[in-house]
């Protein structure tokens, strides 16, 4: 008998090990962002972008979450504060992705200046990361990609990368400043072009990933995210 029970426990204690406890609640993790993030456009459907990957590769790292994805096309860093309280933080997460830039540092058509300045840029990112940490919440900085060679010039006649590079270190020192787990995903994407990637084949149109470049950012992801959940 007594080895019976012994043979029992092993296998409760196996179970427990991987999955943490019998129906415990998954971890809640949510991707704010812009379109990058929301990911779903043509050539890109949501099993594919890189929340749905992230959730798939935790789980075979042992970890049960529940990944939300809230991005929503165009958006900048003003206005993800706007519904930061009602799309995100009463949601109750324990950890939030964050990635901007994109479209606050870039210049329509007919403009000569970014649709936020860097300083904005930067206020707005530390206000998310604050207000988060707030309501007891994890944030993890996503540096954004950076746009691929084969896109077309801003509204200020330049390769968009130009000014998206003041946005990029901006983002660095806010991680830095109040100690952000970040993911540089434009540091990795910008080394893997020089060393002869295209980083043009992992997106759609030289700015949206598609499922090639959501992957690569689910890889840049997992290692980050699963030392943040096990941080908890």
């Amino acid at each position: 008998m007594n080895r019976l029970v012994t043979r029992i426990l092993t296998v409760v204690f196996l179970l427990v090990g991987t999955t943490g406890a019998f129906g415990a609640e998954p971890i809640r993790i949510i991707t704010l962002g812009d379109s990058i993030t929301k990911g779903v456009r043509p050539g890109v459907k949501a099993e594919e972008t890189f929340s749905a990957l992230l959730q798939t590769s935790l789980k075979k790292d042992g970890i049960v979450a529940e990944v939300t994805n809230v991005g929503i096309g165009g958006e900048r860093t003003d206005q993800a504060l706007k519904r930061l309280k009602a799309q995100v933080i009463d949601k109750k997460p324990s950890i939030v992705t964050i990635m901007y830039g994109t479209n606050d540092g870039y210049v329509d058509k007919g403009k000569n200046t970014s649709r936020l300045t860097e300083a904005e840029y930067r206020s707005n990112l530390k206000s998310i990361v604050e207000e988060l940490r707030k309501a007891g919440i994890t944030p993890i900085l996503m540096v954004p990609i950076p746009f691929g060679d084969k896109h077309g010039n801003n509204g200020a006649g330049e390769h968009p990368n130009k000014r998206l590079d003041a946005y990029v270190a901006a983002c660095r020192e806010v991680a830095k400043e109040l100690r952000v787990p970040q993911i540089d995903l434009h540091e990795a994407w910008s080394k893997a072009n020089k060393n002869g990637t295209d980083i043009d084949q992992w997106m759609t149109d030289s700015c949206h990933p598609n499922p090639k470049g959501h992957q690569e950012i689910a890889n840049l992801m997992l290692p980050v995210v699963a030392r943040a959940v096990r941080g908890k």
